[in-house]
């Protein structure tokens, strides 16, 4: 599988969910799911793999047992892996486009201080150790 993008149709396909966000919806366009949103995340991930690592998709329906918004699926597809080191990558695809992300959640005590000492060590470490100290108050 080569990642070509995600088609025209990948957008209409969340519109209309975005619209009605129903079982009734789902099942009717469920192969729109599979062939423009499904497949062309799959072959992104494949075409990332080698560098980040296996992504692993999120499946499309919502748990909304404690939830007040009580819509079955969600209105945009993501994947997620974790580098060697603990960092995260995402990729989301949603009416409002492609974005990708990476970061940690919640780094090591050890990770944390050589973190904040890169930080500054920066050009702009001055400015950071203000609006750090800002935080830490």
């Amino acid at each position: 599988m080569t990642f070509k993008g995600f088609p025209k149709d990948a957008l209409a396909f969340y519109e209309g969910l975005e619209a009605d966000n129903s079982k009734v919806f789902w099942q009717a366009n469920k192969s729109e799911y599979e062939s423009s949103v499904k497949g062309p995340m799959l072959a992104l991930a494949a075409a990332v793999e080698a560098e980040f690592g296996p992504l692993s998709i999120f499946r499309p329906n919502r748990d909304i047992r404690f939830s007040k918004d009580k819509s079955p699926y969600k209105t945009a597809i993501g994947a997620s892996t974790e580098g060697e080191g603990g960092e995260l990558y995402y990729v989301q695809f949603s009416t409002a486009g492609l974005m990708a992300a990476s970061g940690y959640y919640m780094m090591a005590t050890d990770q944390l201080e050589r973190f904040r000492a890169a930080l500054l060590d920066d050009e702009h470490g001055p400015e950071i150790a203000v609006i750090a100290a800002s935080v830490e108050n």
